[in-house]
């Protein structure tokens, strides 16, 4: 099992810097997510200051952005890090993509299913010079111009995760990915039962030979002493009630008996009662979603909980590693690694 980074990456000039940290410590590889800032941005700084981890969003939106500037995107991203780059998607909720971004919200399954179909057809006609013709119900490609094109380059096979917490789009990954970013808001009773049936559905009726890939930032709870851990708890805890507010997570919990919690959970959202969400989420429900064990064991623990579903693993956690005790926590991740 692989273990990764993934970070916000707040500070673009501290970029470059934050990846070679990574790849010091020996981590397998640094995903971006995107919230207040650009995902690909960072990337370009960590391909030009690292030669051996992995680099990729985790998650970039999707339907905002043009099929045609996104494949724009991962190729030059793809050939600055020497195929390091992989291309994580996200379809976002209809609210954001359609309040938010003013942007297309059709059937979002389907609607990925034909940007991913695109990006590769884009991406051929870089490559070999095909006449990219695509015609579907959200996106439709019929100019060519191959003056806009790119040289082919030798990673042109780039990498496509798609990231949900349902069946549709894990049937989709099946189809047609090569990876899979698992929400962290899962337990492992619910990848195995749920999920891995779906990955294995779509990778029946789809033309993809090679596994798919898995990989997720775990909720972990850990701490140096008691009060750093119940700190810790709050913040999982938070983080979870969260998630467990949103509608559409709701087979998550129901698959463990614990549906009627969105809606009381979407009720304190609603109200702005951010501080009480927390309060709705036992110990027991802590243990099912989250990793629980100190610094020097919590690696250890995640590897046993997740050999054999997943591929790629890290921690839902922020990556300091300059600071006293957090740093500590990243040093026993990476001595577990063998480095």
């Amino acid at each position: 099992m692989k273990f990764d980074v993934t970070v916000f990456a707040e500070d673009l000039n501290a970029a470059a810097g934050l990846a070679q940290s990574v790849e010091a410590y020996g981590f397998d590889g640094l995903w971006v997510a995107e919230a207040a800032h650009n995902p690909f941005l960072p990337l370009a700084h960590a391909a030009l200051a690292t030669h051996r981890i992995s680099l990729g969003t985790a998650v970039a939106v999707a339907f905002p952005r043009s099929p045609q500037l996104m494949a724009q995107t991962a190729w030059d991203l793809a050939e600055q890090s020497e195929g390091r780059f992989i291309l994580g998607l996200g379809t976002q909720i209809k609210p954001h993509i359609t309040k938010r971004f003013s942007a297309m919200w059709g059937k979002p399954v389907q609607q990925l299913r034909e940007y991913i179909l695109a990006l590769r057809a884009i991406w051929r006609s870089f490559q070999y010079g095909d006449e990219c013709r695509v015609r579907g119900e959200y996106y439709s490609f019929a100019l060519a111009d191959p003056a806009s094109w790119p040289r082919p380059m030798p990673y042109a096979s780039i990498p496509i995760y798609i990231a949900s917490v349902n069946t549709g789009l894990a049937r989709l990954a099946g189809e047609l990915c090569d990876g899979f970013h698992v929400h962290s808001f899962h337990s492992p009773r619910y990848l195995r039962e749920v999920l891995m049936p779906a990955f294995r559905m779509g990778r029946e009726r789809g033309a993809v030979n090679q596994p798919l890939s898995l990989s997720c930032a775990v909720f972990v709870v850990t701490g140096e002493n008691d009060a750093a851990v119940e700190a810790s708890k709050l913040l999982t805890k938070s983080q979870i009630a969260f998630y467990a507010s949103t509608p559409s997570y709701e087979p998550v919990l129901k698959l463990h008996g614990w549906e009627e919690l969105v809606p009381r959970l979407n009720s304190l959202l609603r109200r702005n009662r951010w501080e009480e969400m927390h309060q709705l989420i036992s110990d027991e429900m802590l243990e099912q979603f989250a990793v629980i064990a100190p610094p020097d064991e919590l690696p250890y623990k995640l590897r046993e909980r997740y050999q054999g579903l997943l591929d790629r693993s890290g921690f839902y956690f922020p990556f300091e590693p300059s600071e006293g005790s957090k740093q500590l926590i990243w040093r026993h991740a990476a001595k577990a690694m063998g480095h």
